[in-house]
């Protein structure tokens, strides 16, 4: 039956009692009187889930007209999930809620904003749950999604998710994130005491250790071993990244009527600097050989120690990748996602055109586009890099003959680096493949990432600016080429000031300084823009014509 064919009424009641104490009710003779006793109403509700019959009751009001305005709105909620029967019982769950805590009846749209929407009618709708609603709607990347659902698992839920949202506070959104600083700190600690051990529970020292040293040594690696590993901290821009996600989903719920109040957006995280990027000076180098400590999340190879890293992943069957991104700034998935159709080498100039990208949701690689429009664009393509692609590309076609010689399948994807039967390459093999010959070079570490940064010294070392950078990473903005880059860009500057200035041959300088070393006089201005700061232990050094 439609809803809003249930029957309700308005009656008088009194608490008049005949000479036996039983209650008149309608028998009463003054309940003609308006003023005697109280107005109530009554009304059917829909069934409960086993089909037992409901009745809304409220007693109390003082006129019939205050009775006839709850009733009336008691029928217009009623009357909201018309024949739906899965809404009838929603609704009919609500009014009996309602009439069990005598709570206030709610108005018919803010009941049919809910029904709507899916959520709870009462209003008591968690946060957890809200983020889950939230997330599956959601339409924007699978990557962006993978951000979302991590920060909504591993941060959100656990902290918040139990509140009730529309009673979520700036002072609960507060304590979660001091959490996470507090966490935070914690796991900087332990893992700085872990290097600590580390360094103890190693033999520093040429040749084997004493039999008294060799047991000090066992028992400090035993410490070392009881340690919690290296964990990863959740720093500022991570924590600015959470806010964002709460904050885009209190948005939506506001946009729903859900709530009036954001309140992530009135708490205080402090600054979101973007890590700086940092060259790998002799001195760096030095410190972190001692300590084991990274100067920065961002830290970018000189050339000298960038060609090393060429000369050491020369035989390596994926070296066209490692030359690719950090000559011309690829990102990781948009050079394992790119395409030989997108590739022109016999044209001039020669470029390849970044139009897909391969990411991954959680492990799985899926295909997709880039993730903004200046990312989508041609990437032009020097000599060198010409010639690594046509020897890799003769190289990928020896392996297909060589599979299909011997029977097996190939995987015919169309893309520039496969795996060895032609499939597309899992993203992360690429980092563990790039990690492993750079602790066999026994360079200073960098992540892949760091790679496509250091394309952006390349820029600088030929001459460029920061203007030049931003183009050659295709950046949607400057503003996020200068956060990142413009430190290290001034430790280039500072290096070219100190050569140029002793570049010139003097006779008598009456300064006691000599020419910097490898300066050769009266050479160009090319020969400056190597900067002289590589590790000393680095014997074989690529020369690089590119101009980044």
């Amino acid at each position: 039956m439609p809803s809003a064919r249930r029957a309700g009424s308005i009656y008088r009641r009194c608490e008049c009692r005949d000479a036996d104490g039983k209650l008149l009710g309608n028998a009463c003779p003054q309940l003609k009187k308006k003023s005697h006793g109280s107005v109530g109403l009554r009304q059917e509700l829909p069934p409960d889930a086993d089909g037992k019959r409901r009745t809304f009751r409220r007693t109390g009001y003082k006129t019939v007209a205050e009775a006839q305005g709850d009733l009336s709105r008691l029928q217009a909620i009623l009357d909201l999930p018309g024949d739906d029967p899965a809404e009838q019982q929603r609704v009919g769950d609500l009014l009996a809620d309602i009439a069990r805590r005598r709570a206030d009846i709610p108005q018919p749209d803010e009941v049919k904003r809910r029904l709507g929407v899916g959520v709870p009618l009462d209003g008591a709708m968690t946060v957890a749950e809200w983020l889950d609603r939230w997330m599956a709607g959601k339409k924007t990347r699978t990557t962006t999604n993978a951000g979302y659902r991590s920060h909504i698992k591993v941060h959100l839920k656990p902290h918040i998710g139990h509140y009730r949202l529309d009673r979520l506070t700036v002072g609960h959104v507060q304590i979660m994130f001091d959490a996470i600083a507090d966490q935070a700190d914690l796991i900087r600690a332990e893992n700085e005491a872990r290097r600590e051990q580390k360094l103890r529970a190693k033999w520093h020292r040429p040749g084997r250790p004493p039999a008294k040293e060799r047991e000090r040594l066992a028992a400090e690696r035993e410490r070392l071993a009881a340690m919690k590993p290296y964990r990863k901290v959740t720093g500022p821009p991570t924590r600015h990244a959470i806010r964002r996600t709460l904050r885009a989903a209190l948005n939506k719920a506001i946009g729903e009527q859900l709530i009036t109040f954001n309140a992530a957006a009135h708490v205080e995280l402090g600054s979101s600097a973007r890590p700086k990027g940092l060259l790998w000076t002799a001195e760096r180098v030095a410190r972190w050989r001692e300590t084991g400590v990274v100067p920065s999340p961002v830290m970018v190879w000189t050339p000298e120690q960038l060609g090393a890293f060429l000369d050491a992943a020369e035989d390596h069957r994926l070296y066209a990748f490692f030359h690719l991104v950090a000559h011309h700034g690829l990102r990781r998935g948009e050079g394992v996602g790119a395409d030989w159709a997108n590739v022109h080498l016999d044209i001039s100039p020669p470029r390849i055109d970044v139009l897909t990208e391969i990411v991954v949701d959680g492990w799985t690689p899926i295909e997709t586009a880039p993730k903004t429009d200046s990312s989508m664009s041609a990437v032009m393509l020097d000599r060198e890099t010409v010639q690594v692609l046509r020897e890799h590309r003769a190289r990928q076609d020896a392996e297909r003959a060589a599979r299909v010689k011997a029977g097996k399948a190939w995987a015919d994807t169309g893309k520039v680096f496969t795996a060895e039967e032609g499939s597309w390459l899992h993203p992360d093999v690429v980092s563990k493949e790039f990690k492993r010959i750079v602790e066999a070079a026994g360079l200073p570490p960098i992540n892949l990432r760091d790679l496509r940064h250091g394309a952006a010294a390349l820029v600088k070392a030929g001459g460029g600016d920061i203007d030049d950078a931003s183009k050659k990473l295709r950046h949607s903005t400057i503003v996020l080429t200068a956060d990142t880059y413009m430190s290290l860009f001034q430790e280039y500057e500072q290096d070219l000031t100190e050569r140029a200035a002793a570049a010139v041959p003097r006779a008598r300088r009456g300064r006691g300084t000599a020419p910097a070393a490898g300066a050769v006089p009266g050479q160009g201005p090319s020969a400056a823009l190597q900067p002289a700061d590589a590790d000393d232990d680095a014997s074989t050094v690529r020369a690089s014509t590119d101009n980044g």
